[in-house]
């Protein structure tokens, strides 16, 4: 079986659980898989130690081997003159972000050097960020293939020099239709065929659908994700502010963490919202299940996403989902039948139906169960990942995975 490195920006992560559980599959399969992450996780997750405790970790930064890889980049350098050559004339990118690259070339000249010796036939990177960049430069110096996930932002809001790491990839999974369509029209040159589309899923709870509350009770809107500007939880806040003003009665519950917290909380305030919007935290994966089961109502507000697992989770447990017409989520939720959406950035068309739905709760019983059905069906934790497993190795052991610059692997620095 082969040897397979992953590469994450950051390792093991609560919120990118899934990673966690791709690499698992592949080691129930028999790869040998190895860790890898350019960034330290800033807090520990108590279920992922054993994972943490074996990743191999770009950051903190060892000096002496940096200067190793920066001879290795110079002595190296026609391996990789066309990369360093896209780098500094691709059009449309920032003098920040070429200088940023160029770092990141000698970074994966770096990661090259902390993977020599281990046998590594194939680099797989989770996100088209900087550190599939990274990947892409080891994967050429030892001679050997990379392939990508790529999600929602990184395709749709910051695709850094997404042709050159499409059209150098042996393959590129990504979540949605929607992504791999605007692949093509956006990447004309990129072989279509090796770009497929690889949907996350999530458990499916045995216990029966949760009757929705009584009619007189205050309904519970819940949102999920971290507090991140991508997230536009202050769209949702100032629709907290319309639907109080227009006599709704409910409270909102914001699960999450995040850079936004501190200016969400003034916004708050500025609003006095406060007694009806409540900024829970973050909440362990294992217990977010009870959030979905008090929710009447689980919303999301972003600028940009694929399908996000909070929806596939929300209507999983049963519960009615309403969410921007955006990227691949009417892939999941489809209007009317299996949740609600709206016309993104429209303040008036998301308060308009949250004051729909809440009204309509008791009678949404056969959408509820349609949506269950539906993520069964297509969003299945257990199906895609064995599906993600097959294609992941069916696609290895068709790749040349021979390592022609050995010297580069074996030797001592």
């Amino acid at each position: 079986m082969p040897t397979v490195a992953y590469l994450t920006n950051q390792f093991p992560a609560a919120v990118e659980w899934y990673v966690v559980e791709e690499i698992r599959e592949l080691r129930r399969r028999g790869t040998v898989v190895i860790p890898c992450s350019s960034r330290r996780v800033s807090r520990a997750v108590p279920e992922f130690l054993d994972l943490e405790q074996e990743t191999l970790y770009l950051e903190p930064v060892r000096w002496g081997l940096l200067l190793a890889a920066l001879w290795k980049c110079l002595t190296k350098f026609p391996l990789i003159a066309d990369l360093v050559a896209r780098a500094l004339a691709a059009p449309g990118q920032s003098l920040s972000r070429r200088a940023r690259t160029l770092l990141h070339t000698i970074l994966g000249s770096y990661y090259a050097l902390l993977l020599r010796g281990r046998g590594v036939e194939h680099i797989h990177v989770h996100h088209g960020y900087f550190s599939s960049w990274i990947a892409m430069v080891a994967a050429r110096l030892l001679g050997i293939s990379f392939s990508v996930t790529l999600h929602g932002s990184d395709l749709l809001l910051h695709p850094s020099y997404m042709s050159t790491k499409l059209e150098e990839c042996a393959f590129c999974l990504t979540v949605s239709e929607f992504n791999r369509r605007h692949i093509q029209a956006q990447y004309p040159q990129v072989d279509l065929s090796k770009v497929r589309v690889q949907r996350l899923g999530v458990d499916i709870p045995i216990t029966p659908l949760v009757p929705i509350r009584r009619p007189n009770a205050p309904a519970v809107l819940l949102t999920v994700g971290r507090l991140h500007a991508v997230k536009n939880h202050e769209f949702l806040l100032q629709a907290c502010f319309q639907l109080r003003e227009r006599g709704g009665q409910f409270q909102c519950l914001i699960a999450g963490s995040g850079p936004e917290r501190e200016r969400l909380e003034s916004l708050i305030r500025q609003l006095k919202i406060e007694d009806i919007v409540h900024l829970v935290g973050e909440v362990p994966h294992d217990e977010i299940g009870s959030y979905y089961e008090a929710a009447d109502l689980v919303v999301l507000t972003s600028h940009s996403e694929g399908i996000p697992l909070v929806l596939m989770e929300a209507m999983a447990h049963g519960r009615v989902v309403l969410a921007p017409a955006i990227t691949g989520i009417p892939e999941l939720v489809i209007g009317g039948k299996t949740g609600f959406l709206y016309r993104p950035g429209v303040l008036e068309d998301f308060v308009g139906q949250v004051e729909h739905i809440l009204r309509a709760r008791e009678g949404l019983n056969a959408l509820r169960k349609a949506a269950r059905n539906h993520v069964e069906e297509h969003f299945n934790r257990r199906r895609n990942l064995e599906r993600f497993a097959n294609h992941f190795l069916q696609q290895i052991e068709s790749t040349d995975r021979s390592c022609p610059d050995e010297d580069f692997v074996l030797q001592q620095i």
